[in-house]
């Protein structure tokens, strides 16, 4: 039973017979009302005023009466001058609850032939992962997972930045400074290693032009001229002529930062279903040049360089080609999309998990492919987020002051047992099941701070604030599963009834909000997908815990004299829990039973 559609319906029937006006059912929108008025539902009769000839009031006044006479799922209304508050029966809320319960698959949506693609990560090989990389990578995960919960084919994938001068600056660095150094010889993740070389790069190349600049050179030409940046630069040109040697180093250091990314992926709890590589793909999109440049897309400069005009769009001209032929980054990413599509012939979107500063490259993008013909362009979306901060300021790669993201999870995990063990929450637990909780909190803690908020917002991340067991954070909604999952051990030692919840309940305000939540969860599945926003999932767990908290606080379970009420509360637990578990599924967090 679907209440909204039903409420819809009824409006739609309301303003054919009161006013003889046909209207679209999908154009009533119905919003939550406001917790200091009686029901579930909001009707604004504003927009009716001109087709009923009467006052908003009197409007919603007149419509409340046709639903509470000839919708059951009504059983009253008030009005507030043109809000039109909807109240629903204990009957329809029964239905609703008897429903999900039965539903094993509830909330989820029916299987699909099309297919999303979601990129995420898309790391480079010079650096180990950070703060900003985990941001990014929740979010493209969790919404892989929330797509998969609405039955599309759902393809995750990473293109990884494994060529270009960054990827030299560090192999330069480790034949000079690395004396035959490997993780294995030095203990460190191999992308740490790695990283090391780049940020010793820069170090010895800030000294170098330091010196140049000291003995007469300008600060432009002694950037320019620096010997370090020259090795790199000829680097480059012996790895795109497959200089065996070159490529060797090439292939063993980029082999030990795919060991590091593995382990650094494992623990937080992704993964990818194929992975794209720039070598690969860097040449792609030189054909969708040509063709363009055929069509008249495109235009060539006198330097032979090739360029788009899209100034009658607001934007400026953008280069698809160098006059030495080579591609940019815009020319690839031409090709990869095309490519991908032609891989993947049921895919209906493409989801890109890219920083905002990125913004107006995929608004070029996604125009571009648009007038090379593709009518699959209008499917593809850039997932725009926000920058994360710290309370210690922004984080710099080459100056090696990023937050790593191994030390940020290990830090999360080391806080939350911590914590943990100052509330004494651990007692009965083994060593191995208390380190196996600390892990569940402490990265649930920081996968749901960062997916809480909108991602188009830039955010500060506290994790002292991220690990409290109240309030909006990971821990609260992961403790009120565990609470409730108490409860529903309990219930089954006392062997109290399972099945449909009898017929002659009273609900409470409190109980009745919760089946209201239970009920919206495939519309906030749905609306998290449509706005690709793990945001709207937090959100809903986040009503359901704080709600359930309220029921337990105000209501007893056990004590209950009838035992169907006790059937039914038990089941209402049963099923918020259920609800909990899966929203957090989809933020990619685990929920304990123990906590």
């Amino acid at each position: 039973m679907n209440i909204a559609l039903d409420i819809q319906k009824a409006l739609q029937s309301a303003l054919q017979d009161l006013y003889s006006h046909e209207v679209e059912q999908s154009t009533l929108g119905l919003q939550p009302t406001r917790k200091e008025f009686a029901g579930a539902y909001t009707f604004v009769t504003f927009p009716y005023g001109k087709i009923s000839k009467k006052s908003p009031q009197d409007t919603a006044q007149q419509i409340g009466e046709y639903l509470t006479e000839k919708c059951p799922t009504v059983s009253g209304f008030n009005v507030v001058k043109g809000f039109l508050n909807i109240e629903i029966a204990d009957q329809a809320w029964l239905q609703v609850l008897n429903e999900a319960m039965a539903d094993e698959h509830y909330g989820l949506g029916e299987k699909k032939e099309q297919s999303v693609m979601v990129e995420y990560s898309s790391p480079n090989t010079n650096k180990p992962l950070h703060l900003g990389h985990l941001r990014n990578i929740f979010l493209g995960y969790s919404v892989a997972k929330i797509y998969d919960a609405l039955g599309y084919n759902v393809v995750k994938v990473q293109i990884i930045n494994d060529r270009g001068i960054h990827i030299c600056k560090s192999m330069i660095a480790w034949q000079k400074f690395g004396e035959g150094e490997t993780p294995e010889s030095s203990g460190l993740k191999g992308d740490k290693l790695v990283g090391k070389y780049y940020v010793a790069f820069d170090k010895a190349y800030k000294a170098e032009v330091a010196e140049m600049v000291e003995s007469g050179k300008t600060k432009e030409e002694a950037e320019k001229q620096a010997p370090l940046l020259l090795a790199a630069q000829e680097m480059l040109r012996q790895w795109e002529a497959k200089d065996p040697e070159v490529y060797a180093l090439w292939e063993t250091m980029n082999g030990w930062v795919y060991d590091g990314f593995d382990k650094t992926y494992e623990q937080m709890g992704v993964d990818f279903d194929q992975l794209y590589y720039e070598s690969d793909t860097y040449l792609l999109g030189k054909d969708a040049v040509e063709a363009g440049l055929a069509t008249g897309h495109f235009f060539e400069k006198a330097d032979g360089s090739v360029w788009i005009d899209l100034t009658d769009e607001g934007l400026d001209q953008k280069i698809v080609r160098r006059s030495d032929g080579t591609a940019v980054y815009m020319t690839q990413d031409i090709g990869t999309a095309i490519q991908r599509f032609k891989e993947y012939p049921g895919l209906e979107r493409l989801v890109y998990t890219v920083g905002n500063e990125q913004d107006y490259h995929f608004k070029v993008l996604f125009l571009i492919l648009k007038k090379l013909g593709y009518a699959w362009a209008d499917g593809c979306f850039h997932l725009s987020y926000g920058m994360v901060d710290l309370p210690s300021g922004k984080m710099k790669s080459r100056e090696g002051t990023v937050v790593d993201a191994d030390d940020l999870m290990g830090e999360m995990i080391q806080i939350a047992e911590d914590h943990t063990r100052e509330l004494g929450k651990i007692d009965g637990f083994s060593d191995e099941q208390a380190a196996a909780l600390y892990d569940t909190i402490g990265m649930g803690a920081l996968k749901y701070f960062l997916l809480k908020v909108d991602p188009k917002k830039r955010m500060l991340f506290d994790p002292k604030e991220s690990i409290e067991f109240q309030g909006n954070t990971g821990p609260f909604v992961q403790y009120t599963f565990a609470r409730i999952s108490a409860i529903l051990r309990r219930a089954a030692e006392l062997g109290v009834a399972e099945g449909a919840v009898a017929d002659n309940i009273t609900f409470t305000a409190n109980e009745a909000e919760l089946i209201y939540l239970i009920s919206e969860c495939q519309n906030k599945i749905q609306l998290a997908a449509d706005e690709y926003s793990p945001a709207v999932i937090a959100q809903y767990v986040y009503d359901l815990a704080k709600e359930y908290n309220k029921f337990y606080a105000a209501q007893a379970i056990f004590t209950e004299d009838e035992a169907e009420q006790v059937a039914f509360r038990v089941q209402l637990s049963g099923q918020v829990a259920r609800l909990i578990k899966l929203g957090m599924s989809l933020l990619g967090i685990h929920v304990p039973e123990r906590m």
